[in-house]
């Protein structure tokens, strides 16, 4: 029996890169599982390949909307809602002096406020479920003042706080609240730099290599699983031991 045996779980942002590494671990561990994104060819493919198991949607996560219809079809589809992964999101770095206005609110649109309009459309649903999980993503930027991170760094110091919140109001109806603040790991969009740089970049960090995309995939298991029934509220930091000091 998988860890997530006969749960049932809405993904963001899932139609590749680290959202389909958590789809695929999903149904691997015996969950049932919504993919969303705006990727909808790369969705549907996913979807295809994973089976019976997991349906695709369309999904603009700043429209409270799409999250309406979405929330909906879940319920159609495994009637109701066990988990929530806010894993979608945007990233650029920038100089704070460079950086506009506009390009720092599209930021927050859609790593703040689509996480939260994520976890207010889920609650009805999970409270009638008897609770849930819900695990938003952030980032070591949402923990330290990192160069040229201004607009996402501000965004995923808000994801944090914005979580410990959810976690104390939730708490009530058994729905967890955790973030997961991964730092550099391979092989996905916000992590280009070529093998051959990673003895210098990595030369100060305890475990002297980035992670793995699949190393944050079972953190993130854990924390949607009844392994994790009594966490709430907490930043689970996965970076390999760079933030140590």
């Amino acid at each position: 029996m998988g860890q997530l045996e006969g749960k049932r779980i809405l993904i963001t942002g899932a139609a590749q890169g680290m959202g389909a590494v958590h789809a695929r671990r999903c149904v691997e561990e015996g969950a049932a599982v919504l993919l969303t994104d705006l990727q909808a060819k790369e969705g549907e493919a996913l979807a295809a390949e994973l089976g019976d198991a997991a349906v695709f949607e369309r999904q603009d996560i700043t429209d409270p909307g799409d999250w309406d219809r979405v929330v909906a079809r879940a319920g159609e589809a495994f009637g109701g809602l066990d988990g929530l992964v806010n894993n979608a999101a945007i990233w650029w770095t920038r100089p704070l002096v460079e950086e506009d206005a506009d390009a720092l609110r599209r930021m927050l649109e859609v790593n703040v406020v689509g996480t939260f309009f994520g976890m207010q459309k889920v609650v009805p649903m999970m409270r009638e479920a008897g609770g849930g999980s819900i695990v938003n993503l952030s980032s070591i930027a949402g923990t330290r003042g990192i160069p040229e991170h201004g607009s996402y760094g501000a965004s995923k110091w808000a994801v944090r706080g914005l979580s410990k919140v959810a976690a104390v109001e939730l708490g009530q109806w058994n729905i967890r609240v955790n973030t997961v603040h991964p730092g550099a790991i391979g092989g996905t969009g916000m992590f280009l730099v070529p093998e051959s740089e990673y003895e210098t970049m990595f030369a100060e960090q305890p475990l002297q290599r980035p992670g793995e995309r699949s190393e944050v995939s079972g953190l993130v298991i854990f924390l949607l699983s009844d392994q994790s029934s009594y966490i709430t509220g907490h930043e689970h930091v996965i970076d390999g031991g760079r933030t140590v000091w």
